[in-house]
């Protein structure tokens, strides 16, 4: 059983809780998802099977869309709804669309953020929330990630001790939207966390293709899943024949071909409509391509 499985997760669940039961119902080990949403969160998560589970990291790496509600005047140990209040202050004068606008404006590209210390991301072996939960203070590593575009999508509900606003966030991998709702407090000079997320695209999936665990187990998994090279519709593709194609199938490193497509540094390898591998310009033999994945053949 090989393919993609877009899945949304429903509140309540750990992204591993959707794995484990995925299994449990597909009946088959080899299931992995492609980038962890917390309990409180909803939305689209791909589930890789069998096979696909080679391509996850192409999914994870694509951009993702979540729509997400910004509570500001308060914030909290956990960044988001489910943790205890640490820090208040009373909203002193109006904050308007125009306010939000620059502040959006200053957040978008490549910004720099420290991930939450209720976060799954590893310091010296242990993950943060480890830390966290144990009371224990660690240094948190920064990291640079993709904001591509912030927008407003509901009014603003404003009263004395706190606003409230709802946005749409397109963003690359390892973006903590709880911590962009911090940083956007910070920008309006209080504190503030993110009080809903809801994860509404990614790998190129949004609700309308998925499945809830209810509706999987009602269905034929022919009906559900989608086809591993789904994974990588996004790389430009270079096609061969049988003879290219069996060295390929060996993981040959080869020169670039005439067909390789222009100005690109990686592709997904075709025989007809059957990936065989990814393939990228070699980074140390110049006029040389290698293969960075070879599927494995049924």
């Amino acid at each position: 059983m090989n393919g993609i499985l877009p899945l949304w997760k429903e509140k309540g669940m750990t992204s591993h809780d959707c794995v484990f039961k995925t299994r449990k119902i597909l009946k088959t080990k080899k299931v992995g998802h492609t980038g962890t949403l917390d309990p409180d969160v909803e939305g689209v998560l791909p589930l890789c099977i069998g096979n696909a589970t080679r391509l996850a990291e192409y999914i994870t790496d694509s951009g993702k869309t979540y729509e997400a509600e910004v509570t500001i005047g308060t914030s909290t140990e956990t960044e988001d709804a489910s943790g205890a209040v640490i820090n208040s202050k009373p909203i002193e004068k109006p904050i308007n669309e125009t306010d939000l606008s620059h502040v959006f404006q200053s957040l978008t590209g490549k910004i720099e953020q420290t991930p939450p210390m209720y976060s799954a991301v590893k310091v010296n072996g242990r993950r943060l929330y480890e830390y966290a939960r144990a009371g224990e203070i660690v240094e948190r590593p920064s990291r640079i990630v993709s904001i591509y575009s912030i927008e407003q999508i509901s009014p603003v509900e404003q009263d004395e001790k706190s606003v409230r606003f709802s946005i749409r966030i397109s963003c690359g991998k390892g973006t903590y939207i709880r911590t962009l709702a911090v940083m956007i407090g910070e920008k309006l000079g209080y504190p503030a966390h993110m009080s809903r997320l809801v994860r509404t695209h990614s790998g190129g999936f949004s609700q309308e293709d998925c499945v809830t665990l209810a509706e999987l187990a009602e269905s034929l998994p022919e009906e559900v899943l989608k086809p591993v090279e789904v994974a990588v519709s996004h790389l430009p593709k270079w096609h061969v024949n049988d003879t290219v194609a069996l060295m390929i199938k060996n993981g040959a490193v080869l020169p670039v071909p005439d067909e390789w497509p222009a100005g690109e540094a990686e592709a997904a390898v075709y025989l007809n409509s059957e990936l065989l591998a990814i393939y990228r310009l070699h980074p140390e033999k110049k006029g040389k391509i290698k293969p960075v994945k070879v599927m494995p053949q049924l």
